[in-house]
């Protein structure tokens, strides 16, 4: 697929024989939404995707080989801040990690893009608003079969029409949570969701509401996931190839360091070396920074685009928790849960002694008795199965900061190092008592929560900022490296902060504002991006 690029007229370097118009490395949500928002524009692409499709199985709906086997879970460890290893949850597939996220797609409220003020700091402001993204959300939400009900979410952003699919209808059991936090003065919604799902003719629906969603891969193909939803229509062009199993270990720049001239990996058939007029950057927040602290030379000594020494800073992830809520004189018969959000805590707390933001409420995909032995190993399985039959279960989420000493680095073998203290903990402390406090005012009098640890990385973010001072970003608005004129960053990298909703629709929404960027600046002949 050798091609001779063109050049605008005037310069004076001879062309060079090119694999593609756009190298796009990692084809989860970013790099997804990215190549299908490029295909059919006639530029070439190569999509390079560390793992391959993930295989259809039985196993993709086992809760053992799913939590406790780790099946569809990367195998390399990474290191703390302290040297210790750790397996993270994270997996490498077409489709990146949207193969197995819960598929809750809300927006960033409008107050997100600035800074706002908690508990433990300020918050850093984007170079966009709101406005710049609101159109492109509208895409990504119907590229994603997004579900929900505009009106309800009292901290939601202003939109252009509704959702384009109806809100996923609450079951029974459901139904009646939802209404006793109304009847506690509560404004819950329907949580927006990124699912396959047609109510109204369930015997030719794609999804069939099972309670096998939230971490599963979905066997029958009904998750508005990257490979689904972007990667497998971006293959229908016949400008636009795949290659599975290409691990890139090096993005090798030219002399002056301003161009990367070759992405360099290593293949089923040894050493791989590949080149593009564009280069983008999509292997997720951790892995990314990690390929750019990797790629150093005498041009860029720090690591590629990082003389302002941000490449790995100023990860986040969230601060997320489990909650199960019990009524032990109930039994619910509950197969899909997952259909409710609660933002009432998501401004401002409540309580005039602490005037900061707390979080944002969602239910979670639900807790079987099957998944609850797979996490809890030990647990006897007759007292899980007697949980999974008489909870409801809960995912809170609270914004943590972006702070330099948290952070990917790289050891000298090469080996991932992810060094993270979490921050903003009384908020989410704050939160848990909160939401603990209304579950018991309308019936639930036991209940249990676990917040997710460093190996949680399903929300990482902010590893190559993007923003208008070069000093202290390593991107620009359009997430083009300040140093490097071809090589653009489309994952969670280029958030500045995290807000305290799912990320990935957000990721989506950039990267088509940025394949927009991209087509007007190749159509101009500009070799540059």
């Amino acid at each position: 697929m050798a091609r001779t690029t063109a050049w605008k007229s005037g310069r004076t370097t001879p062309p060079v024989r090119m694999d593609a118009d756009v190298i796009i490395i990692g084809t989860g949500a970013g790099g997804g939404t990215l190549a299908r928002a490029l295909s059919g524009s006639g530029l070439k692409l190569l999509l390079l995707e560390r793992g391959n499709f993930l295989r259809r199985t039985k196993s993709n709906w086992e809760p053992d080989a799913v939590f406790r086997r780790h099946l569809y879970h990367t195998r390399e460890p990474w290191l703390d801040r302290n040297g210790a290893p750790f397996h993270p949850v994270t997996g490498y597939h077409v489709g990146g990690n949207t193969k197995l996220f819960g598929a809750a797609v809300l927006r960033r409220r409008e107050c997100d893009f600035g800074a706002l003020h908690h508990r433990d700091g300020e918050t850093v402001s984007w170079p966009i608003r709101y406005p710049d993204l609101a159109s492109f959300y509208d895409r990504a939400e119907s590229w994603y079969f997004a579900h929900g009900q505009r009106g309800e979410d009292p901290t939601e952003p202003p939109a252009s029409g509704p959702f384009p699919y109806p809100p996923v209808s609450h079951e029974p059991a459901i139904e009646a949570v939802f209404r006793r936090l109304q009847d506690c003065g509560l404004r819950p919604f329907h949580l927006p969701l990124a699912i396959h799902l047609d109510e109204m003719h369930s015997a030719t629906s794609p999804c069939i509401r099972c309670d096998t969603c939230d971490g599963f891969p979905c066997l029958v193909l009904a998750k508005g996931d990257a490979e689904n939803c972007a990667i497998r229509p971006a293959l229908a062009d016949p400008d636009v190839v795949l290659k599975t199993g290409i691990r890139i270990t090096r993005l090798r720049s030219s002399d002056d360091g301003r161009r990367i001239v070759a992405v360099e990996g290593e293949g089923e058939r040894g050493p791989e070396s590949f080149s593009a007029r564009v280069v983008v950057l999509a292997a997720g927040a951790v892995n990314s920074a990690a390929l750019l602290l990797a790629s150093g030379n005498l041009a860029h000594p720090r690591g590629l685009a990082n003389s302002s020494d941000q490449v790995g800073r100023n990860y986040m992830c969230h601060l997320n928790s489990v909650m199960l809520a019990l009524s032990p004189w109930h039994s619910r018969s509950i197969v899909f849960q997952k259909t409710i959000g609660v933002n009432d805590y998501y401004h401002e707390s409540g309580d005039p002694q602490f005037p900061y933001p707390l979080g944002h409420v969602q239910l979670l995909g639900k807790v079987t008795g099957a998944v609850l032995k797979a996490e809890r190993p030990a647990l006897p399985s007759f007292l899980a199965r007697w949980f999974g039959r008489h909870s409801v279960d809960w995912w809170l989420t609270t914004e943590d900061l972006a702070r330099a000493d948290n952070r990917v680095t790289l050891t000298a073998a090469g080996q991932i190092r992810l060094s993270y203290t979490p921050n903003n903990v009384e908020a989410h402390a704050r939160l848990l008592a909160a939401w603990r406090a209304v579950l018991r005012r309308i019936g639930f009098r036991f209940i249990f929560s676990q917040r997710i640890g460093i190996e949680g990385v399903a929300h990482q973010v902010g590893t190559a900022r993007f923003g208008t001072d070069p000093s202290q970003s390593v991107l620009d608005p359009y997430c083009r490296a300040h140093e490097v004129d071809n090589l653009f960053v489309v994952d969670g990298s280029f958030m500045p902060s995290i807000a305290a909703v799912n990320p990935s629709l957000t990721i989506m929404a950039q990267a088509l504002r940025v394949a927009d960027h991209l087509k007007a600046r190749l159509a101009a002949g500009d070799w540059h991006g």
